[in-house]
């Protein structure tokens, strides 16, 4: 499980089980906060359709956090102003950049949880799809070949 997809995890997870995961490591090791979670302002970066150019959309309220266990340092970036989520999640990363943390299986499982649940919000979107190819698939090329009645 690489960083980008604990990352994922983490960022889609109720505050409640990232609080928990944190605490894990909270019982045996006594992080320091390097810097305290504070809100920030970052950009957004989109790609342009048509000729795939970049472009900046604007600036989203973000919350960051980092904080450092036995000298090795964790960070954390998320949407919004949850500064206590934010924190637990620097801790985690701390821990797994030390290679203390041990909880992957916990991750594993917010995982299947967060993908049963996108399985679900898909199944009733598909319940209302409208398929619109029900109708003449052929077009007259030709205004005039309509019969006239």
């Amino acid at each position: 499980m690489d960083k980008a997809e604990i990352s994922k995890i983490l960022t889609k997870a109720a505050k409640k089980d990232v609080a928990l995961l944190s605490k894990e490591v909270l019982n045996k090791y006594k992080p320091v906060v390097i810097k305290e979670p504070e809100k920030t302002l970052v950009m957004i970066k989109m790609r342009e359709p048509v000729k795939q150019s970049l472009f900046y959309l604007g600036e989203i309220i973000a919350c960051e956090a980092a904080v450092e266990i036995d000298g090795v340092a964790g960070m954390a970036v998320l949407m919004g102003e949850d500064s206590e989520k934010v924190l637990n999640m620097a801790i985690i990363d701390a821990a797994i950049n030390k290679g203390i943390f041990s909880a992957f299986d916990k991750l594993k499982e917010l995982e299947k949880q967060q993908n049963e649940e996108i399985m679900k919000e898909n199944a009733l979107h598909l319940e209302t799809m409208v398929n619109f190819e029900s109708l003449d698939r052929k077009a007259p090329s030709d205004v005039n070949s309509f019969e006239k009645t």
